[in-house]
This record gives C-alpha cells, structure tokens and sequence, in this order.
C-alpha cells in the first residue's frame, strides 16, 4: 500500500485549520475534512469571540499554558495578518463579600500562571470606567481582548492553501482503520473513497468522540465522557452600555453570563450554561427570567425589551454537572499505543484563543518523512 497524503486532519474549525497550517508549513502534505459545507460552523463560530488572558485555569494545566502561549502568538498573528481584534480589556465583578474574596483567589491563580497584569478597582473606579456597570470590587484584565474570529480562520485556511495544503469539505468520515504504513481513512460518500495516511490528528470538536470510536483498532476505553452543555446569547440592541467585556465571578461549567462586546461595538450576553447533554441550537425569542437576573446582578439598568435572541453555542465538556475543572487531552501514542494518532478531547473555551499554542504542540509530535 502507497501513501496518499503525509497527514489527515479531521475538523476544519479553528483548532483543526491551526493544525493543518502548521504542519503544511512544516513541509508536509495535509488534508483537513471537514464534513459541513463551510469551515467552522460549530464551536468555532458560536462563541464569545474572546482572546482569554489565562486567568482561570489552575497552574501547570494545558488550559493555562496553551492559553497564555497562544494569546501572545494570536495578538502577533492578528498584527502581522491584519486581522481586526481589539484588546479592550475586561473587568470581573464581585457584589458580596464572598465574590470578593474569591476575586483575590483569582488573581493569585492568574499570577501563578503568568498573568501578572490584573488590577483591583474599587466601586468608584469601576463606576468612572463603566458608569452602568454596579460592583463592589472588580478585577481589571488588560490583556483580555476580541477578535474577528471567522477572519482569523479564513487566514489559517489561506495559510494552509500557500503550504500545498487543503480543506475538503462535505467529507465526513466513515471509519479510520490501521494498516502496515499508518492509517485508511474511509469517506462517507457514494464511492466510499480511501484514503491513506501516515497520521490522524482528530480535531473534530463536538465529534471528536464519535470519530474515535470510529477508529478501528483503538481501544474504546481511551475515550474520555463527553457532555454537552448548550449555552444561549442574546444581544442587546440599541446603544452600547459597556466599553470593556464584564464577568462575575466564575460559576459551574463556565463563566457565567458575561458581557462581550464585538468589534463593532454591540453588545451581546451569555452564554448560560445548559447541561442538557444534546447538541441544540434553539434559542427562545423571549429571554428567561433567570437569564435576565443573572445580568441584573451587575446591570442593574438592563431593559429586557432590548434583549434578542442571538444564538447557541454548545461546548464539549468533558466533567459532568458539578464534577469540577477537567483539561484538555492532546491524546497521543504515549496513551493509547496506536503511533501517528492523535485525539483532541474537550477543545472548548480558550480553544479559541489557544488555537496557534495547540497547533505548535500537535505539531511536535509530527515528523516530516525523509527527503
């Protein structure tokens, strides 16, 4: 059996075009398959859009090394490829004493990860930065930004195209089998089309799971429980309220119902977190009433007939309800013993931001063949 290409890629989101960007760059040839009709339509086009300073994440984890690392690289790229961003900066709001408290907690964990820029503001600080915003104490990120994220995608395609590489789209696949030279990728399609590779980088987000139990040969029990955790938005219309994107405090299975604002200004709020184990993308016209308590507690001025349903972004989560912070897995031969592949498990938030910092460690492990 001859090889058809050095390296599949499978998911042309954010994460998957990174790593098939850099990988064509590194001299090899690359597929990235993605089996919707456009790049990027699942996590990577439903989030907050935000570049992440790395604060929360508990030290020495991949979350925060791989977030740090790919904040500085995603600032660089965006400079150097002019893709709009704007570090606007972001403020974490506490309104009892407990969050207070845990507002130091936050800091101190940021500080251990690298992230020595947070600043405390007092009420009257934060009231002269943000007149509608109401908080007894806050944090102040600087290094918090937004980003063009479909921009920055359609770079790492272009990126990935100038390396010989290429995105296939309406290709999902059927199964991974493993042969004598590494691996038969099997399409979905009327021909069934094979095709063969040295390595598979499943980088599929919310399928991830699904495509490793499609791997012939690989053992099932490397696969990590998956949960889904759909998450609503709804934007705000009319003049904007804040200048800079506004967290409470950080609550189970994500952030909270924050604040964001895009690059041109409107702001938007959410996501919730729905733990309801099913990828669904409904959002009700009508905003909750628990939803819009969420923001009253450090908005108090909302107007709730200013609040229209955005959208629904759903995170692969890999801790079930209340089961505490579960990291990345970059699943390589080290675990499961099938050489050339790798496995992307619970690439949710701050995938977006890390994408550049995941690419360049996926693509440690990959060896370009001999000239």
């Amino acid at each position: 059996m001859s090889l058809d290409i050095d390296c599949i890629v499978i998911g042309a989101g954010v994460i998957g075009l990174a790593i098939g960007r850099k990988i064509a760059a590194n001299g090899m040839s690359v597929y990235v398959l993605e089996k919707e009709s456009q790049i990027g339509t699942q996590i990577s086009s439903r989030n907050s859009e935000v570049i992440h300073a790395g604060i929360y994440y508990p030290k020495g984890s991949a979350k925060a090394q791989l977030c740090v690392q790919g904040r500085d690289q995603l600032y660089a790229y965006c400079q150097a490829r002019g893709i709009d961003y704007k570090k606007c900066g972001k403020l974490i709001v506490a309104n009892n004493g407990a969050e207070v408290e845990k507002l130091q907690t936050i800091k101190a964990a940021a500080l251990a990860n690298g992230v020595d820029d947070l600043m405390d503001l007092s009420a009257t600080q934060i009231t002269k930065l943000e007149p509608n915003l109401s908080a007894k104490a806050a944090l102040l990120s600087p290094s918090t930004g937004i980003i063009d994220s479909h921009s920055f995608m359609l770079s790492l395609e272009g990126d990935l195209e100038n390396s010989d590489g290429q995105v296939v789209l309406r290709c999902p696949v059927r199964d991974i089998s493993i042969n004598n030279i590494g691996f038969t990728v099997t399409i979905d399609n009327l021909e069934q089309t094979k095709i063969s590779t040295r390595y598979v980088i499943n980088s599929a987000g919310l399928d991830a799971q699904a495509i490793a139990h499609k791997t012939i040969g690989y053992d099932p029990q490397f696969i990590p429980p998956l949960y889904y955790v759909p998450g609503r938005y709804y934007t705000l219309s009319g003049r904007p309220v804040f200048k800079h994107l506004i967290y409470p405090v950080p609550e189970d299975g994500g952030l909270g119902v924050h604040a964001t604002i895009d690059l041109q200004g409107q702001v938007k709020f959410g996501p919730d977190a729905r733990w309801t184990g099913t990828i669904d993308y409904y959002v009700a016209s009508t905003c909750p009433k628990h939803y819009i308590a969420a923001i009253r507690k450090y908005y108090p001025g909302i107007d709730p007939s200013r609040l229209h349903a955005g959208y629904v972004g759903v995170r692969p989560k890999l801790a079930a309800q209340g089961e505490g912070f579960k990291d990345f897995v970059i699943q390589t031969e080290n675990t499961h013993n099938c050489p050339g592949l790798i496995h992307l498990f619970g690439i949710e938030s701050p995938g977006l931001t890390a994408a550049l910092a995941i690419a360049e460690h996926v693509g440690d492990y990959i060896v370009a063949p001999q000239a």
